[in-house]
């Protein structure tokens, strides 16, 4: 059996020191992570990180930075992500559409309140990835290569 890592995109997106996380329900309850999913099958990484950021806030992403690249083991799960955090800005926002199934709500919160509620964070990465916004981590796209 050949192992294979599980490749999931976030969108790192911040106004007026604000950041967009969404409250999702999960199998262990209420936790909170910026939007992120798994890539998809032929879909590019850009692709990914624009459907999932729409369907998990209904707000339409225009990516422009790689913030970083984050290989993160879960042991209880057994599973390992190399998830991929892009930076950029909100084109628009309908919100009149339904947001995916298990996705409780979107929220603009302060790196304060994203830290209160670490206990609840889908991952590591979710505080990580912010750090390294912070920290002024972006990269261009053009790193990103995909092939047909």
């Amino acid at each position: 059996m050949v192992w294979k890592p599980n490749v999931t995109v976030a969108s790192v997106l911040e106004r007026d020191g604000r950041f967009l996380l969404v409250e999702e329900e999960t199998e262990y309850g209420v936790c909170y992570n910026q939007p992120a999913g798994h890539l998809e099958c032929r879909e590019s990484l850009i692709d990914a990180v624009v459907r999932e950021t729409l369907e998990e806030t209904a707000c339409t992403l225009n990516p422009q930075y790689l913030v970083g690249v984050y290989n993160c083991r879960n042991e209880a799960l057994d599973l390992t992500y190399l998830r991929f955090a892009f930076g950029g800005e909100i084109v628009a926002h309908d919100p009149g559409r339904q947001l995916d199934t298990g996705i409780l709500a979107a929220h603009w919160l302060n790196l304060a309140e994203i830290r209160a509620l670490q206990a609840q964070h889908r991952s590591p990465l979710v505080l990580r990835c912010i750090e390294d916004w912070l920290a002024g981590r972006r990269y261009p796209l053009d790193l990103l290569t995909h092939c047909q």
